[in-house]
């Protein structure tokens, strides 16, 4: 089974990187500066899970795509899809399967408006990594994994097969016939989380300590209940989850969004709070609203400060 990852960031460098030590035939579609930092350093992961160099990996750059794939696997940032559905679209062949690790759902009916619904599989992941600025890849934790199937829930052979494929290469690969309520259970936390880190602008620890975990668990509750509009209803095991982690005094966790914040980068606001808050509709969610706007002033300066 061939597979095209997109990017070599964190995320795809990672699941790539292992996939290729596995035996598994895989290439890299980059931009220029990063196929240059690949060929003259390598892929490198640093990880607790084991470290790992790849003197070579293979790569292609988007002007020399020309043959299709059986797995696309997507983990760009949700703001680079459109350029990236432009870079990986002739790879897209009759049989191909888009397997995205993107956050929310927003994208599933973007790639499915581009390829048709039938390419495009639900997918999510668990990690938490990132890239230095030599383009090395940093493990963070001890979980690595990866959740797909089909959105309707079939196994199918096509599951089958890939299933075979992400198997006993280096991380955990999980088919899942509730693969949408996965996604949407994710999709609620990461949003709470996103929002609460947003407004707050601090560590959970730091925003228990000062008295706010109130507010962790209201927007909990604001998520969930727009996902039970959707009839994905949370469960009583994936809030305590949630509650925990957003309301555990002392932690020393920062959602992501928050840390791209405090970097001054742009932020994927729009895919995972915007885009949930239009589908709650005219459910009551004061607090996620705040957060939108707070993020919406929030990427109009810094494109403002940009283009100054």
């Amino acid at each position: 089974m061939r597979i095209l990852v997109v990017g070599a960031g964190a995320l795809g460098g990672y699941f790539g990187g292992r996939l290729l030590a596995a035996g598994r035939d895989v290439t890299f579609l980059v931009r220029p500066h990063r196929a240059a930092l690949l060929a003259q350093n390598g892929l490198e992961i640093i990880s607790l899970k084991g470290n790992l160099q790849i003197a070579d990996p293979p790569i292609v750059t988007a002007d020399k795509l020309a043959q299709h794939y059986d797995v696309v696997l997507l983990s760009c940032k949700a703001f680079d899809l459109t350029d990236a559905i432009k870079s990986f679209a002739p790879a897209v062949g009759p049989q191909t399967m888009i397997l995205p690790l993107l956050n929310g759902m927003l994208h599933l009916d973007i790639l499915a408006s581009h390829f048709g619904a039938e390419h495009v599989l639900g997918g999510l992941s668990k990690i938490s990594a990132t890239l230095d600025e030599a383009g090395r890849i940093h493990h963070l934790s001890t979980f690595h994994s990866i959740s797909f199937g089909e959105q309707d829930g079939a196994r199918t052979a096509r599951i089958e097969v890939l299933d075979s494929t992400l198997s006993a290469a280096g991380f955990d690969a999980h088919p899942s016939d509730k693969i949408l309520a996965e996604m949407w259970n994710k999709w609620v936390f990461i949003a709470a989380a996103a929002s609460l880190g947003s407004l707050m602008r601090a560590a959970v620890g730091d925003l228990v300590a000062a008295g706010a975990a109130s507010y962790a668990t209201a927007l909990l509750k604001e998520c969930a209940a727009i996902a039970a509009r959707h009839d994905f209803p949370q469960q009583a095991e994936s809030m305590r989850f949630g509650e925990n982690m957003l309301t555990e005094a002392g932690s020393t966790f920062k959602p992501s969004m928050l840390r791209d914040i405090e970097r001054g980068q742009r932020t994927e606001a729009h895919h995972i709070v915007g885009d949930l808050l239009r589908r709650g509709g005219d459910l009551p969610t004061p607090i996620l609203q705040i957060a939108d706007m707070h993020l919406k002033v929030y990427e109009t300066r810094r494109a403002r400060e940009a283009g100054a």
